[in-house]
This record gives structure tokens, C-alpha cells and sequence, in this order.
């Protein structure tokens, strides 16, 4: 058995891995790689997909960082199954309408920015027409349902309790006369999220992929993160200015709309305007409720009490463009939830245009933000962003909230992982930048003594072969980092520093506790350490 690692590793997009068995071959996801523009490359150039050979794709979750290549699949000449949840077939629906849109306009500017050059026209990544023809392709499962994909290939969903219908894949495989179980985990969610349940637990398996999109972080408490939202809404109401909040459509706007109404039904906060300014979150908020069954018990009983906890009467939709202009000439207090959840794209932009140079208007993150996006240098610190050609002052209160997270922390992951009763298991660490999978692949190396891997791009392995044959490839990085880490740490080590000096500069400021003893310190603490790594170089 083989596998090849198409995409979400050193990365946290395009995650797509291909599997061959014999003559068989197929997908565990197919994700539009986001963020820069040579991983937005990438998207074009999907021959290694063997589009017209694939028999199937099975897909985690609908978030278009795992689904958004779907379309160009088909396009290319994939006409197999696309095997998920209900939940998730539901939300590609309009997700990737969504992103074919997005598609579309984006290769329209491109077309005209390119006439007053005398260039050809652009050609979208694919079209509307493209990502409804994908639907076609689609089919759904039961989680828990073990069924048989192939002759020798056995496959089972499990809640992966990230998103609506986000799943764990095991698929068990015959091999030289015994049955192997491989693992994907998907994305794994942020134990105590509402709406969705908790990740199931898997106990057994001899290969896992692991992501690992905060392999190195550790989120704050839900209970910490709901009172310091709480306290900036509070704090904007109290100057009349207006809390801005870029959000994935899909579970992230979901679960601000739970919490926004449990302040409102308690009494912490007035009755304000919330607008959901993304026609795609609208969509999805509809989907949720029509999935219920997904939802975790404490929302069920709700349900059954007859509250519904989307449902707040302070809810504004905004669907249509003039709506949507029509929030920034509302002077009233209020909360605008809007997408994409990087402010890469979407009505967000807009919105960061009229209120990120304001002083009163806050702007809270609380979803990951990859490198390369408006929102991670908004995050980083940065004086200025660019939209829509213009640059903009960063001068509004910027607050980063990770208790939101739909994802697993690192304390969480290990968690998750320690239930697995294999002390032989192999892990791939995948779906992270490179200092995140590292950085999880040695914890998983010290405290399991599990193999660990973080592959390369394209890199290719045999599967369940001879010791010999176990080798890869194309050399990929096991358990702890060789020689080829150093300049991934390196360039970690440039990245840090840039972000600490805006944030010092920044909290300088500011003025708060910037003095404080316990900083000084651990600056203190760090420039010994770079005094004696100079010293030994």
C-alpha cells in the first residue's frame, strides 16, 4: 500500500492525501490551498491527483481548506463517490457555490486589472456550474456505520466534533494477510464547544494522521474567553462604537450566535443590533437547523424545551450588497459578525475598512488566522493593511480570543491521542504550519515513543512493506528534526521576534504594565540565551 502527501502538510490548507491499494486509488479530502500566492499556485496544478483514475474521495468536513478542490477534481475528469456526512454533503452545498463564486469574481478583476496591460483573460480555478456539477458525486453516510469501500477495504465515520458533520476516518485495510486500521483525524475540535458534540475516542489503530493546527498553543478556558468577550462588548456599548468580528461561516458565526443570545436572555448586555453579514453563513445557520441531530445533548435538551438557541430576536440578516453597505451608516451600538473568518475575501473587508482606523471600534479574532492573510498581520501587530488598494491605519482595539477555536489545543491532541492503545503506532503530523507539526511530533515522540513523520509535500511512502521498504522516498522528517530543521527554526526564530517587537512597541504604548517585573524577566531570560548560542557559533 502506498500513500502520497498532496497537500496540508506544513500547511494548514489544501489537505488532500492519496492512498493506492493494488490497482485502487483514493482521497482522504481535497482542499483549496489558501494564503500566498505560491500555495494558491498549487491549485492549478493537480495532475497528481489522478483525477480520472480515483475511485473515491472520502471527505473529513466541508471547510474549503479539505473540500475546495472538489469541483476542479470533476472538472479534471473524477467521476467517482465522494463519501461524507449528510451534514457535511449539506454544507458543500453552498460552500462551494460559495467558493466557485469567489472564483468567478476574483478572475473577473483579474481580467480587467489585466486588459490595460494587453493581457489574456483570466480563467477561473473553476465555475458555479463546475461545483454544482460536483454535487452529483456525493454520497452520505451514517457516523458509526462500518461499511465496505472497496474488496479488502473496510471504512467508518466518527464525530470529530469540530464542525457540523466533521468526521474521524478509520478505514481497516488487508495486508499481507492481516488487517491494518489507519486513522485520519480530520480536524479535531475544541472539546466543550456548544452546539457540536465532543470528539469520539479511538482506542485502536497501527497508523495515524494527526493534525495539527495548534501543535504548539494552548487555547484559554471557554469560561475566560465568554467574560473577555463579554467585557469588550460591554466596554463598546459603553462608548457607543461597534465590535466587529471576522468569522468562518460555518460553526464559528453558529456559535457566536449562541453566546450573543445566552448575554442577552442573562441580561449581561442590552438589546443590540447583531448583524450575520454573510449570505453564506446565513445559508449555513439554516443547514444547522435542519442537522439537529448533530448537536450535543445540553443543545437537544434546549431544543426540546422549546428554545432554539440560533434563533435571538436581536438578529439582523443582511443577504443583499445594499443591506450590507447599509450597517456602516447605522450609528447605533451594535455587533457585526461577518465572513471570510481571515478577511482574505467576503464583506468583512468592507467592514475592517470602516473600522479599523477607528479607535473606539474593536475587531476580535477568534479563529486561526494562516500566515499570509490580512488577519494574521492584523494579529501580528501591523500599523497598516492593505484593502481594496488603499492602506489603512490599524488604530481599533485588537483582541484575539482563542477559547472560540474550533480546533483541538496541543494539551488537547495529546489527549486525544493518548486513548490510542498501539505503542507501536506511526503518526503522520499534518495540517499545521512546520514549526506546529514539529514541535507535535517531538511531544508525541518523548511522552508515546511513537514513530512520528512530518512529511514534505508531495512526498511518497510505502505502507506496511518490509523495514526496508518503510524508508520514504523523498526523505521526510521523523520524530525529532534533522539537519533540515534548522532553517525551518531559523525562520521561526525571524517570524517571533518580528511579531514580539509590534507587540512591545505596541503595549509600550499603551502603557499598560509594560514595566511589569515578571517581562522583564523572561526578556532577560531569552537574551542570555541568545548570548550563549552566539557564544558557542
Amino acid at each position: 500500500m502506498r500513500v502520497e502527501f498532496l497537500g496540508g502538510v506544513r500547511t494548514v490548507t489544501g489537505s488532500a492525501t492519496l492512498l493506492e491499494k493494488g490497482s485502487l486509488k483514493w482521497l482522504v479530502d481535497c482542499g483549496l490551498f489558501q494564503g500566498s500566492k505560491e500555495l494558491g499556485e498549487k491549485n492549478w496544478k493537480i495532475e497528481s491527483y489522478q483525477a480520472q483514475h480515483l475511485s473515491f474521495v472520502l471527505l473529513t468536513h466541508a471547510h474549503i481548506d479539505h473540500s475546495g478542490l472538489i469541483p476542479k477534481l470533476v472538472q479534471e475528469g473524477f467521476r467517482g463517490k465522494v463519501i461524507c456526512t449528510k451534514a457535511t454533503r449539506d454544507l458543500c452545498e453552498v460552500m462551494l457555490e460559495d467558493s466557485a463564486h469567489i472564483q468567478e469574481m476574483e478572475a473577473e478583476w483579474q481580467t480587467r486589472k489585466g486588459k490595460r496591460a494587453g493581457k489574456k483573460e483570466a480563467v477561473p480555478l473553476y465555475t458555479v456550474k463546475d461545483a454544482e456539477e460536483s454535487l452529483r458525486y456525493f454520497q452520505t453516510v451514517n457516523y458509526g456505520e462500518r461499511f465496505q469501500l472497496a474488496n479488502g477495504i473496510k471504512v467508518r465515520f466518527q464525530d470529530a466534533g469540530h464542525i457540523l458533520g466533521s468526521a474521524i476516518i478509520e478505514i481497516w485495510v488487508e495486508e499481507q494477510g492481516e488487517e491494518k486500521k489507519l486513522i485520519f483525524s480530520g480536524d479535531l475540535g475544541n472539546s466543550g464547544q456548544p452546539l457540536v458534540r465532543d470528539p469520539s475516542i479511538i482506542e485502536e489503530g497501527d497508523i495515524l494522521w494527526l493534525e495539527s493546527t495548534y501543535g504548539n498553543r494552548l487555547h484559554k478556558t471557554r469560561e475566560e474567553t465568554i467574560q473577555e468577550l463579554l467585557k469588550i462588548i460591554q466596554e463598546a456599548m459603553a462608548h457607543r462604537a461597534k465590535v466587529i468580528i471576522p468569522a468562518f461561516a460555518v460553526e464559528r458565526t453558529q456559535e457566536i450566535i449562541y453566546t450573543l443570545g445566552q448575554f442577552i436572555r442573562q441580561g449581561d448586555i442590552p438589546s443590540i443590533p447583531i448583524f450575520i453579514d454573510s449570505p453564506l453563513a446565513i445559508s449555513a445557520t439554516e443547514i444547522f437547523k435542519r442537522n439537529t441531530d448533530c448537536f450535543d445533548q445540553e443543545t437537544q435538551d434546549l431544543l426540546l424545551g422549546g428554545e432554539n438557541p440560533l434563533e435571538i430576536p436581536e438578529i439582523i440578516y443582511t443577504q443583499t450588497t445594499e443591506e450590507s453597505k447599509a450597517i456602516n451608516e447605522d450609528s447605533r451600538p451594535g455587533v457585526i459578525v461577518s465572513a471570510s473568518g481571515m478577511c482574505d475575501a467576503g464583506r468583512i473587508q468592507h467592514h475592517l475598512k470602516h473600522h479599523l482606523w477607528r479607535k473606539e471600534s474593536h475587531i476580535v479574532i477568534i479563529g486561526y488566522q494562516a500566515e499570509g492573510t490580512i488577519g494574521r498581520r492584523i494579529v501580528d501587530g501591523a500599523k497598516t493593511v492593505r484593502l481594496f488598494g488603499e492602506e489603512i491605519a490599524v488604530n481599533a482595539r485588537i483582541h484575539t480570543l482563542g477559547g472560540f477555536s474550533a480546533h483541538a489545543d496541543q494539551r488537547g491532541l495529546l489527549n486525544w491521542v493518548s486513548h490510542i492503545q498501539n505503542p507501536q503506532l506511526e503518526v503522520f503530523v499534518n495540517h499545521g504550519e512546520e514549526s506546529m507539526s514539529i514541535k507535535l511530533g517531538q511531544l508525541l515522540s518523548e511522552q508515546f515513543h511513537f514513530k512520528t513523520v512530518v512529511p514534505q509535500w508531495r512526498e511518497k511512502r510505502v505502507l506496511f512493506g518490509d523495514e526496508e521498504r518503510r524508508v520514504p522516498e523523498e526523505k521526510g522528517e521523523e520524530g525529532l528534526p534533522p539537519e533540515e530543521s534548522f532553517s525551518v527554526l531559523y525562520r521561526h526564530l525571524e517570524r517571533t521576534y518580528k511579531r514580539l517587537r509590534r507587540k512591545l512597541k505596541r503595549e509600550k504604548k499603551r502603557g499598560e504594565d509594560f514595566y511589569a517585573p515578571r517581562l522583564l524577566r523572561q526578556l532577560e531570560e531569552v537574551n542570555k540565551k541568545l548570548e550563549e548560542l552566539e557564544e558557542e557559533l
